[in-house]
């Protein structure tokens, strides 16, 4: 299988890139980054020593002719330009951007008519258990106060974290309201007391954190946390062969990571891209 890595002098895209090149069953066709990288013209395995064949590029035409798929780790202003590429070439694509608008979301959506796509907002098989484990606890724990708390490292830039929000949208769907309605995003000041039924949220920025999500339960006597931490981004990049090796046989179509890990057949559930149009301030 061909596969085309955006974002390939970034820390995602490097991780990729090692790992298409130790898959014996993918190849690596494209390697893209942004215009305006000092790594354009290099060799795309020079950060470890090997010679790919493969020069990083922003042609992103050019580079995407004989590409099977491509995996895009980037920005959603990025990701739009690129999933415009792939359904101009006929290339499937596997999306790990995060921090979509929902216009962004239904343009994947009407992309997802010609070629097939896998979006999630975390491609770790571990982190879509932990929601499973949530989504459980949620419907035996539907009367305790619930809040996310999620840490990452200091460059990241939206918050809170797509995985973050995703975790929230499943929780929302065991509740029966959406995100939107229950949502706390902000606390600040003389708040009055915790409103019933909401999902708080609580953002960490800070070192070089991989990833770390606790959803808490907070019972009268008791409370009950289910957490998932990475230690590094391999899992990720893992996650993202893995849907490429599902796209194989797929002409078009949306789908998220509960699909690829068999736990669904159908389109994306309601937490795997999330995005919120108004988040609202609650106590």
């Amino acid at each position: 299988m061909k596969i085309a890595i955006t974002g390939a002098s970034g820390r995602m895209g490097r991780m990729l890139i090692e790992a298409v090149l130790a898959a014996p069953d993918m190849e690596l066709a494209a390697a893209l980054d942004r215009s305006d990288s000092p790594a354009l013209g290099t060799d795309a395995g020079a950060f470890m020593g090997a010679k790919t064949g493969v020069t990083i590029t922003d042609r992103t035409d050019k580079a995407l002719a004989g590409c099977q798929v491509l995996i895009d780790f980037t920005r959603p202003e990025a990701s739009m330009a690129y999933l415009d590429a792939c359904r101009q070439h006929g290339v499937k694509m596997v999306i790990g951007t995060t921090g979509f608008s929902a216009e962004q979301r239904a343009h994947i959506q009407q992309a997802a008519q010609d070629i097939a796509i896998v979006q999630a907002a975390n491609m770790s098989p571990g982190v879509n258990a932990a929601i499973r484990l949530i989504e459980l606890a949620t419907q035996m724990l539907a009367d305790t106060d619930i809040e996310v708390i999620e840490a990452h490292h200091r460059h990241k830039v939206d918050a809170p974290s797509g995985t973050a929000l995703a975790i929230g949208e499943a929780i929302a769907a065991q509740l029966g309201k959406p995100l939107a309605e229950i949502g706390v995003f902000a606390r600040e000041g003389h708040t009055g007391p915790r409103r019933p039924g909401s999902i708080g949220f609580s953002t960490i920025r800070g070192g070089d954190i991989v990833g770390d999500h606790t959803v808490l339960f907070a019972g009268n006597g008791e409370q009950i946390e289910i957490r998932h931490r990475a230690t590094s981004r391999a899992h990720y990049a893992d996650g993202s062969l893995r849907a490429c090796r599902f796209l194989a046989d797929k002409a078009h179509g949306l789908y998220d990571m509960r699909a690829v890990l068999g736990l669904s057949s159908g389109n994306p559930s309601a937490w795997s891209a999330p995005s919120l149009t108004s988040p609202r301030r609650w106590p």
